[in-house]
C-alpha cells in the first residue's frame, strides 16, 4: 500500500508522519532524502561542488545550504542545474526504499506539495493533515517566530486547503491534543492496513 501523506506548512504533517513511523509505516521522506545524497563524502556532493564550486562548502567539507542558497535562489538556471543534480539521486533513493519493503509494509511518502504535484492520482491513498489556516498561523508566529506577512506569504505559495482537501482519501484533522491526534493517526493507520 503506496500511501501519499501532505499537509499545510505547520499542520504537523511531520508528526503524524513519525507517529507512522512508530507504527511501522516506511516512511520515505523527500525533504530528508534531499539532504542525504549531498552529505560530506557522496557522489551527489561531489556532483554539487563540480557544478557550482568550492564556495558552496563549509570549512568541514559539508554542503554550505545559506551559500548554495544565495546561487540558486532567484536563479531559475542554476536552480534546475541544482535539481538536475539532485532529483534523479532522490529518485533512486525512493526505489530503493519502496523496494526495500515487505508486500506487508504501509509505505508512506511525506510529500509537503503533494496537491500542487498533481501527483495524487499515483498513490493507493493520500492522507492531509488539515488545521485551518488561522491556526497555521498562529502556530508559524508563536511556534516558528515569523513575522505575519512571512506566515501569510507561506501559506499563500503553497496550495489551499480546499485544493488539498480535494485529493484526500483520509482526513486527519490536527486541532485538538497530540492525545487527540495520535487517536486519530491510529483509526488512519488501521484503515490503511486493514487492521481495523
Amino acid at each position: 500500500m503506496r500511501v501519499g501523506l501532505t499537509g499545510g506548512i505547520a499542520s504537523g504533517k511531520s508528526t503524524v508522519s513519525a507517529i507512522l513511523a512508530e507504527l511501522g509505516a516506511v516512511v520515505i521522506d523527500g525533504d530528508l532524502l534531499a539532504r542525504e545524497v549531498v552529505e560530506r563524502g557522496t557522489p551527489g556532493l561531489a556532483r554539487v561542488v563540480e557544478t557550482f564550486g568550492d564556495e558552496v562548502l563549509t570549512a568541514d567539507g559539508d554542503l554550505d545550504r545559506p551559500a548554495l542558497g544565495a546561487i540558486v535562489f532567484g536563479d531559475e538556471v542554476r536552480r534546475r542545474e541544482l535539481e538536475a543534480i539532485v532529483h534523479p539521486l532522490v529518485f533512486e533513493r525512493i526505489v530503493e526504499l519502496e523496494e526495500g519493503a515487505s508486500e506487508d509494509d504501509l509505505v508512506v511518502h511525506d510529500i509537503p506539495l503533494l496537491a500542487e504535484s498533481g501527483r495524487a492520482s499515483t498513490f493507493d491513498a493520500v492522507v492531509v493533515v488539515d488545521v485551518p489556516t488561522e491556526l497555521q498561523l498562529e502556530r508559524m508566529l508563536s511556534l516558528r517566530g515569523m513575522t505575519r506577512e512571512d506566515a501569510e506569504a507561506r501559506i499563500a505559495a503553497q496550495a489551499s486547503r480546499e485544493q488539498r482537501l480535494a485529493v484526500a482519501t483520509h482526513v486527519i484533522e490536527n486541532t485538538g491534543s497530540l492525545a487527540q491526534l495520535r487517536d486519530r493517526v491510529l483509526e488512519v493507520h488501521a484503515d490503511l492496513t486493514g487492521a481495523a
